[in-house]
């Protein structure tokens, strides 16, 4: 298997498949090689080149005789066909200088729906065990060992890619290794980033002490420095550490030391081994499994098997938290590149920003409102193309390259697009973007307008106070970034419609209304009806209430909305309202054009009701 460059799982795979301990093969339907760990080609003594696409049971499947064996014959063959595990310790391989390897084997077919497109072959030299006095019994003993091996290592595998969250997929590890191997097994985490921050205990399940495992969780006192326990011994370096009744009885009396030993006062009394969760940078925590009773332990074989789910775990782990890690540098970035809103004489703004579930897809969509020099309000709402830092950073860009033409002289949108569209095709190197810009036009107190263009963006959609909407359709144009770069000579047709007093005009992105499920009209069609049913709630509550309805997932969202007031409130008034908007953006960030100094910004992380 190749340096994948892939995904985390994908990643903790090929280090599970070239590291462990006996000879792994995989071959497609025909029983031609794809793929072969390190183990195997040492067994066999041939390079990769040699083995992959070759033919298994022709290039090495031999008897004892070294005479090749019928294909009829081969059990490895018949897995492809029947679709059933099958294993053997009475077949030979051709080894690459000539001579016969002896070889233990199981073989698992690979099951994609009803069919069978390849089987699993793991096997280990089996020389050593020739003694006729004990070939029986070892064969049986190796069997059984490979077997519980491998079925481990798959089960062991599968949780801990199938789920996300550290937490969640160690919790099913404790429990997947009790009763198999151990009575008891414990997860303690060293804290991450904040060295001030202690270990804690995040994982526990026992086989007699059900009860006590929530009680067990938690924070451990701080070790000595430096502790010569065997839970920091175990995270100073990546070898297993065994606590036998000697081992325990010369534990330091010290807190940290304590509250590991008091695993055995609760869950029982006997060995345990602790085996530290790592990958080739950095030490996450440890896993102790302990055996109860007089004479319990684990074999060698035993500890080998944790030590490897160790490590995988530890691989797990780390590539979680870099994931996470990505992933809030994005949504951070993105926060600090949203606008905040303004307040404008009575207009009511709110927006929301909904980051992807994948650090890959955080990026493009964005939306501005801000006051122009001619005292109009500018409402933007975009996406740039793209789902990636890349596409964030182009998104600031474009948005500020926007706010810089519309400000510089008075013109409709459709001459700031237009200026937009050549500036950005000749001046930057952003893709192409989906936009709309609109100016809300008319006098204090109202009536009002909107006066906008729509560059290959979903249509804005207005709700009446009496639950009627349409989407605004007119004003339709290409994506900016494309017209000026192909020399087309495209225009974006201005187009106005009449805000009635109480409506509310709803910006958003596409990730809003399209999904891989549904076509474009029915998402659509879903956001108009729950509008609809919606409009009737505070600014704040009406965007809570959409994102909850629709639910939507994979690309992020951005949502902008405008409540006109009532025809003539606010004239005479010297004081704007103040601004209770929900804030998308970084907290510390000032609205542009807002009529209001030092606004009140409500905290996001408990959404709130607007005033009515």
């Amino acid at each position: 298997m190749g340096d994948t460059g892939g995904p985390p799982e994908t990643d903790m795979l090929r280090a599970v498949f070239d590291g462990v301990g006996a000879g792994l093969v995989i071959i497609d339907s025909a029983g031609r090689i794809t793929a072969s760990n390190p183990y195997a080609r040492e067994i066999v003594g041939r390079d990769e080149e040699q083995l992959l696409g070759a033919d298994l049971h022709d290039l090495m499947h031999r008897d004892a005789d070294g005479k090749e064996v019928p294909r009829e014959e081969c059990l490895a063959q018949s897995v492809l066909h029947s679709g059933r595990r099958a294993e053997g310790s009475d077949e030979f391989f051709l080894h690459g200088d000539g001579t016969l390897v002896p070889i233990i084997w199981a073989a698992t077919p690979l099951q994609e729906v009803d069919r069978t497109v390849g089987a699993v072959i793991v096997f280990h030299n089996f020389k050593k065990h020739r003694d006729a006095r004990e070939q029986t019994a070892a064969h049986l003993a190796a069997l059984e060992e490979l077997t519980a091996r491998l079925t481990m290592v798959a089960e062991s595998s599968v949780l801990l890619i199938s789920t996300s969250h550290i937490g969640e997929a160690l919790d099913q590890l404790v429990r997947l290794l009790v009763p198999e191997l151990g009575d008891w097994a414990v997860v303690d985490l060293l804290p991450e980033g904040d060295t001030e921050r202690r270990m804690r205990r995040v994982s526990v399940h026992s086989l007699d002490a059900p009860d006590v495992d929530e009680s067990l969780k938690g924070p451990l006192p701080p070790p000595s420095h430096p502790s010569r326990s065997a839970l920091a011994r175990a995270l100073r370096g990546t070898h297993p550490v065994l606590l036998d009744a000697q081992a325990q009885a010369d534990e330091p009396d010290e807190p940290f030391a304590r509250a590991h030993r008091w695993l055995f006062e609760v869950l029982g009394e006997g060995t345990a081994v602790v085996v530290p969760l790592y990958s080739r940078r950095k030490v996450f925590g440890a896993l102790t499994v302990g055996r109860t009773g007089v004479g319990a332990g684990h074999t060698d074989a035993e500890i080998l098997v944790l030590g490897d789910i160790a490590r995988r775990a530890g691989l797990v782990i780390e590539s979680t938290r870099l994931y996470e890690q990505q992933r809030d540098m994005a949504v951070t970035l993105q926060r600090q590149l949203l606008t905040p809103l303004p307040q404008i004489d009575h207009l009511k703004f709110a927006a929301r920003y909904q980051p992807a579930q994948r650090a890959s897809e955080v990026g493009g969509d964005w939306y501005d409102v801000f006051l122009l020099a001619d005292g109009v309000t500018t409402m933007v709402i975009g996406d740039v193309v793209g789902h990636d830092l890349h596409a964030a950073a182009h998104m600031a860009e474009v948005r500020n390259m926007l706010r810089a033409l519309a400000w510089d002289r008075q013109e409709p949108p459709s001459g700031i697009m237009r200026r937009l569209d050549e500036v950005m095709t000749n001046t930057s190197d952003a893709p192409m973007a989906t936009v709309v810009i609109a100016r809300i036009e008319g006098p204090d107190g109202g009536p009002w307008s909107l006066h906008w263009v729509n560059a290959g963006h979903p249509p804005p959609l207005l709700i009446d106070p009496d639950g009627n909407a349409r989407y605004l359709e007119e004003g339709h144009g290409p994506l900016i970034g494309m017209s000026a770069a192909l020399h087309l000579g495209l225009e974006w047709p201005d187009a106005r419609v009449e805000l009635p007093q109480r409506s509310t005009l709803l910006f958003y992105t596409d990730g809003l209304v399209e999904n891989r499920y549904e076509h474009l009209d029915a998402g659509l069609e879903k956001l108009r009806g729950h509008a609809m049913d919606l409009v009737h709630l505070g600014l704040e509550d009406f965007l809570d209430e959409l994102l909850v309805r629709i639910d939507p997932s994979g690309d992020d969202v951005a949502l902008l909305a405008l409540r006109i007031p009532e025809a003539g409130e606010g004239v005479g008034d010297d004081v704007a309202p103040p601004q209770h908007a929900h804030n998308p953006a970084a907290p510390d960030r000032s609205a542009p054009g807002s009529l209001v100094e030092d606004t009140p910004v409500r905290d996001t992380s408990e959404p709130e009701s607007a005033p009515g």
